[in-house]
């Protein structure tokens, strides 16, 4: 069977795509834990003896050919309804080829246009309103007012798609949504432009430490290295003033002005969703003497990329790199 054979080798070549650049450093890749194929049909059987000869029969072996038959095996049902309670998740759904299969995200899935966008709540699910789009697939990225309970005991599938810890495990997502929604070939072919996209964009950060400072709120909570977004940064070989406050490893440490400015950043990171600008933050008494203010390296960045782990990643990357080498080498 041609269709079942490809798919074994497309499953095969996505799971190499994924964790084979972590085999060499020990990276924390997150592996499918299943290709989606039925145990009870992926089994050979093994060969059947002749009682009154005493001879093995080859399986599957047509005598007038020698050619070996391969089983038959039915490939898994793709799923043809999915409802997504994660904004991140549905940018990966439509990234793998799976939107027309996406019948309903929730309230804050603005991305890509066109998204079945609904009330629905990722923060506060409802398991009954999530059930009346009649799912045969939920994919979240976390756990709120006992869903995964609920849609168990509704015999509803589900795909936890929790924030990965690292590059590696990044990838490991889109694996495993693949598998989970029957688009493997298209997350294999993701996988592979991700990474031709990244490493493009990592090879422009320059190869001198830079301190950076990445500013969620007012409230200056900011994002560590043990963040996926930290990790980001780690990655671009910058040295992050967050990692010293995040004692207890929760990846958003809350600072204060006087540890920031005694930290002197070199780059300060802001998004376009908070309610001032670069240059309200350059005005802040106190933070005049700050190299990133002194020096004019005040970068804002479009919220949802930095905040989610979805496709887009790569313009975030390319933008960061791209002002990390403007301050190791500032254009007179």
């Amino acid at each position: 069977m041609p269709g079942f054979r490809s798919r074994l080798l497309a499953v095969a070549l996505l799971l190499v795509a994924v964790v084979g650049a972590a085999c060499g450093d020990g990276g924390d890749d997150r592996v499918a834990e299943s290709t989606g194929v039925a145990e009870s049909t992926g089994i050979v059987e093994e060969p059947g003896v002749a009682e009154s000869t005493g001879i093995v029969e080859e399986p599957g072996v047509a005598e007038s050919t020698g050619i070996v038959e391969e089983p038959e095996v039915a490939e898994p049902e793709r799923p043809q309804r999915i409802v997504s309670l994660s904004p991140t998740a549905t940018e990966m759904l439509f990234a793998i080829g799976a939107g027309e299969q996406v019948v309903a995200v929730e309230e804050f899935s603005n991305y890509p246009p066109g998204a079945p966008v609904t009330d629905l709540s990722g923060w506060n699910p409802n398991v009954e309103a999530v059930l009346s789009y009649e799912p045969d697939l939920v994919v979240i990225s976390n756990d709120a007012n006992d869903l995964v309970a609920g849609l168990n005991a509704a015999g509803v599938a589900l795909h936890l798609s929790p924030a990965p810890m690292n590059l590696e495990a990044w990838y490991g997502t889109f694996a495993e949504l693949g598998i989970a929604t029957g688009r493997v070939d298209e997350a294999a072919d993701l996988v592979a432009r991700l990474r031709r996209e990244i490493s493009a964009a990592l090879e422009a950060a320059p190869d001198a430490p830079v301190r950076v400072y990445h500013e969620i709120d007012q409230t200056y909570f900011s994002a560590s290295s043990a963040s996926f977004i930290g990790a980001v940064y780690s990655a671009m070989g910058a040295t992050n003033i967050a990692d010293q406050a995040d004692g207890d490893g929760s990846g958003y440490p809350q600072l204060t002005e006087e540890y920031i400015v005694e930290a002197d950043p070199e780059l300060i990171v802001i998004t376009d969703q908070v309610s001032y600008t670069a240059a309200d933050l350059a005005a802040r008494p106190g933070w005049g003497e700050v190299a990133a203010v002194r020096n004019g390296n005040i970068v804002t960045v479009n919220a949802d990329i930095a905040s989610r782990w979805g496709p887009r990643l790569p313009r975030f990357i390319a933008a960061i790199a791209e002002a990390l080498q403007s301050v190791v080498e500032p254009v007179s």
